[in-house]
């Protein structure tokens, strides 16, 4: 998905130093996020959950994990599949972490849902795949932020450097599979080239929807990836236009060689699991980590998921994407997902109580 990568321990144990700033500036400095340690019997569904489906995507990315605590569980993990509930139990805590609002510790969470698109295209450019994935260039990496995605579609500079991936036939998918950060492209030839996220240009992510909204165009419910694609067809000039609202723009890098069995690549670099990953802010949930989530909507989710994930939309401690699956079907279940909720980290025990004089302030 997703832009992606970089954690803020600082910020994720309620560490928060006002001796390096004056007086004035510490006025000025967010909340520390605020922690609540809960029991595993707080969380509603949790014995009727399948915990050893939970392990497996846990197993995926811990063995990437450098943390001394992290490595020390995953290589628990591995004795532990006839028992998975039990290690969760044995060795981790239940902790709520909100964004520093002390007076409201079970603020709502928003859920929303991706997957990985599958697009037609062309390895080169023709009359009908005019629209090409970019690697993204040296100097994008070097300059944060480099040009907006006005700049990057209405010049020239991405021309001729031989940086095309692909070419598609509609720029409207593209746009979404930018957003949704990986994806397939389906040739004519029936060859499929898988593709990932490769870098951003740097710009804050800004929602064409709640432009939409803001406009007066629709009413907040009735914003969907569908109707969003639908009202750019049908308002080329405008729809163009609308677009460029979002000043966000996702490169990519072909990952092909990840089996087509397995789900796309997420921010550690490993494939994700539909139904089982989640993506997160890595400011309040460490990669890696598991964490119970409780979404309430048309889908009802309890379920002990993983974060292996971010996203350049994904900000706030209770804020979470899941990935879904791949495909059209996938895509239509994953845009009716924005539902409240709460979600609660796993962390290892030793972790969790070293949050205890964040508890007690």
């Amino acid at each position: 998905m997703t832009a992606r990568f970089g954690a803020v321990l600082a910020a994720w144990v309620g560490v928060l130093s006002v001796d390096s700033a004056s007086a004035d500036d510490a006025e000025e400095l967010p909340a520390p996020p605020h922690h609540a340690i809960l029991d595993f019997d707080d969380l509603d569904g949790w014995t009727e959950d399948d915990h050893a489906a939970a392990l497996e995507t846990f197993l995926v990315t811990c063995g990437d994990l450098r943390d001394p605590d992290w490595r020390a569980l995953c290589g628990l993990a591995e004795d532990h599949r006839d028992d998975a509930r039990l290690f969760f139990e044995l060795f981790f805590r239940p902790v709520m972490v909100t964004d520093g609002a002390r007076d409201n510790p079970e603020g709502p969470a928003l859920f929303t849902g991706y997957f990985e698109p599958e697009l037609t295209g062309s390895p080169e450019e023709t009359e009908r795949f005019r629209y090409p994935l970019y690697q993204m260039p040296d100097e994008a990496r070097d300059a944060q932020p480099w040009l907006s995605r006005r700049d990057i579609l209405t010049t020239d500079a991405l021309a001729d450097r031989d940086l095309e991936i692909a070419w598609v036939d509609d720029p409207v998918e593209l746009f979404f599979l930018q957003i949704q950060g990986s994806g397939r492209i389906r040739f004519p030839d029936g060859r499929v080239i898988r593709v990932g996220y490769g870098g951003a240009n740097g710009h804050e992510y800004k929602s064409i929807g709640q432009e939409l909204v803001r406009r007066g165009t629709y009413e907040a419910h009735e914003v969907s990836a569908d109707t969003i694609k639908n009202w750019v067809r049908e308002n080329p000039e405008d729809g163009e236009e609308l677009l460029f609202h979002n000043p966000s723009y996702v490169f990519f890098r072909e990952v092909s060689e990840v089996p087509a069995d397995r789900g796309p690549l997420g921010a550690l670099n490993r494939s994700v699991t539909p139904m089982r990953t989640i993506a997160v802010d890595p400011e309040y949930t460490p990669l890696g980590a598991p964490v119970w989530i409780e979404k309430s909507g048309r889908t009802e989710l309890n379920r002990l998921m993983v974060a292996q994930d971010t996203g350049s939309a994904i900000k706030g401690a209770q804020r979470a994407d899941v990935f879904v699956g791949t495909g059209d079907e996938a895509g239509q279940e994953a845009g009716t997902f924005r539902d409240p909720g709460r979600m609660v980290v796993l962390l290892p025990i030793q972790r969790a109580y070293a949050l205890l004089p964040d508890l007690v302030q």
